[in-house]
């Protein structure tokens, strides 16, 4: 990484939360607000920026994703099934079940692709390394496997021109690269854009900007990296103040201000007081635009 061109523009403070593992984040198009979850807390948390304050709804199982629906509504991951809320009265209705193998997985990150479709992966938890996969959820229920063979299925975003996926198993320190077919929803693996330098931790939540670079939060990693997913090099990389960032989605008005969400999973008492702000949203302006969040159709 050429350092003279590193980013010195440095997050700040958005919502001081103590979330265990902060992820899911999202801009709602609609309501002009950050959703973001607490996947271990159990906590939808919905960041109104005007306020710099946090609406939350609570569950009784964990909760890693969630995706804009209508003004009044999304659709959020549970460990182990995907559900509707109407945000205006907690309304909740299941939309589909997703395969846990008896709890030895669960639900982890998700996103809509261009054309309304929500794809889902799962994590091992008891399972074995191998065990878990992503799928495709269609407005009738459907449930579709699309890859198997995961451990960690995480970030995950389309290029702006619609012709690429991205995803990262977080285990691998790899993102791959698929040819999208955004009529039939179908993925052809095209290879592997970015392969993450240990040393910087691991790929987790991603998002993308409009000039189709990647910006993926990285376990251990201290930060956001910028990737440019053609030549795989880093392009930036912004300073977090906690080891573990898990997840950045690009909001605002102009959509030009990245918010970041981090974790307290695994650290020590000793790293927590080095990092006491580890679990809460943070947000900066680097400098470019992101594109508007896929809703579910």
């Amino acid at each position: 990484m050429d350092t003279s061109k590193k980013n010195t523009i440095l997050p700040t403070l958005a919502f001081k939360a103590e979330a265990t593992t902060g992820e899911g984040s999202i801009w709602h198009p609609d309501r002009k607000t950050l959703f973001w979850v607490d996947i271990e807390g159990k906590t939808l948390y919905e960041y109104l920026p005007g306020e710099q304050d946090c609406c939350t709804w609570t569950f009784d199982r964990m909760i890693s994703t969630v995706v804009p629906e209508t003004k009044d509504s999304v659709l959020v991951a549970l460990q182990d099934e995907v559900i509707r809320i109407d945000l205006t009265n907690n309304q909740q209705v299941s939309v589909a079940p997703i395969e846990h193998q008896d709890g030895s997985l669960r639900c982890n990150d998700g996103k809509c692709d261009p054309e309304g479709r929500l794809w889902i992966g799962t994590i091992t938890m008891t399972a074995p390394d191998g065990s878990a996969a992503l799928y495709t959820v269609h407005s009738n229920g459907e449930v579709v496997t699309k890859l198997t063979g995961i451990t960690n299925s995480n970030g995950i975003v389309w290029s702006p021109d619609k012709k690429y996926m991205y995803y990262t198993d977080t285990p691998t320190r790899q993102i791959c690269r698929y040819i999208y077919d955004a009529a039939s929803g179908e993925i052809t693996y095209d290879g592997i854009a970015v392969t993450v330098d240990p040393a910087t931790g691991y790929p987790d939540g991603m998002t993308i900007d409009k000039d189709g670079n990647l910006w993926v939060a990285q376990w251990e990693g201290y930060g956001v990296y910028c990737y440019d997913p053609e030549t795989g090099k880093l392009i930036d990389k912004i300073d977090v103040p906690a080891p573990n960032v898990a997840s950045c989605a690009f909001g605002g008005e102009d959509l030009d201000t990245l918010y970041i969400t981090t974790a307290r999973s695994g650290m020590a008492e000793e790293a927590l007081e080095t990092y006491p702000l580890s679990g809460s949203l943070f947000c900066c302006k680097p400098g470019v635009q992101g594109i508007e969040a896929h809703r579910f159709k």
